[in-house]
């Protein structure tokens, strides 16, 4: 495997395209290929939780926290691009990366323009970003987080919304009961999706269930939300149609006057991004500052090695702790001239 230069791993990426990972053991790390019959959707979730750990960089509710991702075998990897979109199972079952847990506020997400797209929280005009809380819910109303191995282009115009993507994953809302931690991986059923016009991009909302839930043999489709759990789904479309206004900009906008689809056009557009995501890490599509690296898309032009990856972090890590000592140096001596 051809190694990348580090500086060039430290850079912004343009975009490469299909990366199907390198068919391993079935228990050795984020890049195996399904193995489909062994595996039943608990087994995929609770193998899942133990195939993956995150590593904690900086101080939380901080510019420089970063959460990053390491596989089985403790080798650093892209959450964005290592972690395969599908479980593996016999259903029809998608890994899901979750960014914000249920009931909080911070806007966490993958950093998609950082070499190996750690976790971070979102910062908008200088700010951390976080989410204000719309009447009567408090903070995000499900576990908010994306699909790897997706991406929505901006440069393609989508047909059935007649606009371009958000340059991101898709984002999924996961309705179980459990509260999850951020950085967690899970196995997630799709049910449907909702068609968010975020600044006329295309900003698809996938509404899904976790197959380790108590009730997830109940949900089938986006009908089975309706019966099971009533005004969810208006409470969805309320919750983003509104959580923008607190910062004083107007109310969103959707696609097909706010319907909820159902799970076959939800698999669809999956498919599809899927699709963009393989021909960003070909370089058959340009993603601008997107970032590429990864450590086992292994026919992608931006694969490293692990020694590389291990290096990224280490790089990350002294650029937080020197800025950090930075800000530290600043609060006291601010602290300083405040007692004259």
């Amino acid at each position: 495997m051809r190694a990348l230069p580090l500086q060039r791993l430290l850079r912004p990426a343009l975009a490469p395209g299909l990366g199907l990972p390198r068919p391993g053991p079935p228990l050795r790390g984020a890049g195996a290929a399904a193995w489909p019959g062994r595996w039943g959707p608990l087994a995929a979730t609770q193998r899942a939780m133990s195939q993956y750990s995150t590593e904690k960089r900086g101080h939380p509710r901080s510019a420089q926290y970063r959460l990053y991702f390491k596989n089985v075998e403790g080798h650093y990897i892209s959450p964005f691009h290592d972690i395969p979109l599908k479980a593996e199972s016999k259903e029809t079952v998608f890994n899901m990366v979750v960014e914000v847990p249920r009931w909080t506020n911070a806007k966490m997400e993958i950093a998609t323009k950082e070499p190996l797209n750690p976790i971070k929280q979102d910062i908008k005009k200088g700010k951390l970003r976080y989410v204000a809380n719309i009447f009567p819910h408090r903070g995000y109303i499900w576990n908010y987080g994306a699909l790897p191995q997706t991406w929505e282009d901006p440069v393609h115009k989508d047909s059935t919304t007649n606009c371009r993507g958000d340059n991101d994953p898709i984002d999924v809302c996961e309705i179980g009961s459990k509260v999850r931690a951020c950085g967690e991986i899970i196995q997630v059923k799709i049910l449907g999706i909702l068609g968010l016009i975020d600044e006329d991009e295309t900003d698809w909302k996938l509404i899904a269930i976790s197959v380790d839930d108590p009730d997830a043999s109940k949900f089938h489709n986006i009908d089975d939300v309706r019966k099971h759990k009533p005004a969810y789904l208006e409470a969805t479309h309320d919750w983003f149609r509104l959580y923008k206004v607190p910062d004083g900009k107007p109310e969103n906008k959707f696609a097909f006057n706010g319907e909820f689809k159902d799970k076959d056009f939800a698999l669809e557009v999956i498919e599809c991004a899927h699709k963009y995501w393989k021909a960003l890490l070909h370089k058959k599509s340009d993603g601008g500052e997107i970032n590429c690296v990864n450590v086992q898309v292994y026919d992608s032009p931006f694969c490293c090695s692990k020694e590389e990856a291990r290096c990224i972090v280490q790089s990350a890590a002294t650029a937080i702790n020197e800025d950090s000592n930075s800000r530290e140096d600043e609060d006291i001596h601010r602290w300083h001239f405040i007692q004259k």
